[in-house]
């Protein structure tokens, strides 16, 4: 239709910006660790304490950017802030991080955890609810425009690994290039149709705190809390150390090294090609039900990881990962849309997820790893799986009902039998 045609041009940037700062989150989460050890030669502790900053203060940034986002709505004085502060990540690397680390071990850690956490673990709501926001307004979906994500994952990896080869500081100097980038695009490119902008939210600025906050007061956030807490927070966590139990089933660690990258490229391949018909699948089934799907699949690969009796078995149950990732951001993006007041977007995404994950993730872990030395990887990942079906069925239960027009699953005029939320 005309409209599709006119709003397509409008689409372009956003892919390109998702993968402009995904490339960053991509480097930094892949090499920080070693080169924190090979070349800042911090130990484990002292490292452990910058990532444990960058989780425990994106726990202040997620729902204080969630709200200042919701007002913002598609003003980009913080996504803008975002940008430009990614782009000193190298200068801070190559010139601030040795002399503060020569003053004090935890004052570095302390301040590298509140930088990095300022761009990366709080600012990724910002960036993520901004472009599902767009895409109402721009009339494309979210899901094609996270493509650019994934692919910035394999390209990270291509070549993040061969700069810090040739020069460890390189890779902070690449995520600076990619802020510039990201900054050029948010100013030149990612445009927003605003003639359509009320179908991402009130364009009259009248949300107020007393309408932010009474988002607390809906059990349906809570019951999505609580499943993300629970499915999604474990796959993370059964992630963690995965490698580590794979390399169990060879006889080389080396061997089981090779065939996990080739395991795990396969798996980015298959999310790459599903997120391009997944709005489409989702549009079909509904967004509550993929969130539920995504959680029953979850809990299939960890129980099936946990009882298979050969690493072909596992290497079948990892793959479904690729399936699992363009499931849940595709449906939690319109979920979100669908099922709660369109304002409180940006809150409701930042407090549901972001916030409620960081807390689980960083309890869970520990747990984890506690029980990973006292009873094994296998019955570890039993019990997790059987959380993760617990709470799946849980949320089966009480998540309630999106309304399908305002998620963008159906158009306005399509004739649809939603169930009504209140979301009030």
């Amino acid at each position: 239709m005309n409209t599709a045609k006119t709003e397509s041009k409008h689409f372009w940037g956003f892919p390109l910006s998702h993968f402009s700062y995904f490339f960053i989150w991509a480097v930094v989460n892949g090499y920080l660790t070693l080169w924190l050890e090979q070349v800042a030669h911090l130990n484990g502790t002292e490292s452990g304490i910058v990532f444990s900053m960058m989780a425990g203060i994106s726990l202040i940034f997620q729902p204080i950017f969630g709200i200042v986002s919701d007002k913002l709505l598609f003003k980009k004085n913080l996504i803008l802030t975002i940008a430009i502060v990614g782009i000193f990540i190298g200068p801070y690397f190559q010139w601030a991080f040795m002399p503060l680390l020569r003053i004090n071990a935890l004052l570095v850690a302390v301040v590298t955890g509140i930088f990095l956490s300022f761009i990366l673990n709080g600012g990724v709501s910002v960036i993520e609810q901004y472009v599902q926001r767009a895409s109402l307004a721009n009339n494309f979906e979210y899901a094609h425009s996270r493509v650019g994500g994934s692919v910035a994952g394999v390209v990270a990896s291509l070549v993040a690994g061969r700069i810090f080869l040739w020069q460890p500081n390189s890779i902070f100097w690449a995520c600076t290039l990619a802020a510039v980038i990201l900054t050029l695009l948010l100013l030149f490119s990612d445009k927003i149709n605003l003639d359509n902008a009320a179908a991402a939210g009130d364009t009259s600025n009248s949300l107020d705190m007393k309408t932010v906050m009474s988002v607390f007061k809906l059990k349906n956030l809570w019951v999505l809390a609580i499943f993300y807490m629970g499915a999604s927070a474990l796959y993370d966590v059964f992630d963690q150390q995965f490698i580590i139990f794979f390399k169990t089933f060879f006889d080389t660690a080396a061997q089981g090294t090779l065939v996990y990258s080739y395991m795990s490229s396969a798996q980015t391949a298959i999310e790459f090609v599903l997120m391009f018909p997944m709005p489409w699948i989702i549009n079909k089934i509904g967004s509550r039900n993929g969130l539920i799907i995504y959680g029953f699949i979850t809990c299939l690969r960890i129980l099936g990881s946990a009882l298979s009796p050969n690493w072909i078995w596992i290497v079948g149950f990892r793959l479904l990962a690729g399936l699992e990732m363009p499931l849940l951001l595709t449906s939690i993006m319109k979920y979100i849309a669908g099922a709660f007041d369109i304002r409180l977007y940006a809150t409701v995404y930042a407090l549901a997820s972001n916030f409620a994950k960081q807390i689980s993730v960083f309890i869970f872990s520990s747990v984890a790893g506690t029980m990973y030395d006292q009873i094994g990887y296998q019955h570890t990942y039993i019990i997790m799986g059987i959380v993760v079906f617990a709470i799946t069925l849980f949320a089966a239960f009480f998540l309630k009902k999106e309304d399908p027009v305002q998620a963008g699953e159906v158009a306005e005029d399509e004739e649809a039998v939603p169930d009504p939320v209140d979301a009030k």
